[in-house]
């Protein structure tokens, strides 16, 4: 494992705390290492871009079928 792995973790185990993230507060340590990896790795941005879009379209989705009389 190079020290830059080390440092800013892997693809796979930041991608794994960005969905963990969805649902419960990380403690600091690690999400000071999904910001850090984030900074270097534009795929794992786009991920989390991903995730967030797919959270929010679910609250809408679940509002707008709450709302629905029939």
């Amino acid at each position: 494992m190079s020290a830059m792995t080390w440092l800013l973790g892997t693809c796979r185990e930041v991608s794994a705390l960005v969905l963990r993230a969805e649902d419960r507060r990380l403690p600091l340590k690690q999400r000071l290492a999904i910001r850090l990896h984030l900074m270097a790795c534009d795929n794992c941005v786009r991920f989390t871009r991903q995730v967030a879009l797919m959270r929010q379209a679910s609250a809408t989705w679940r509002r707008y079928s709450e709302s629905d009389p029939s």
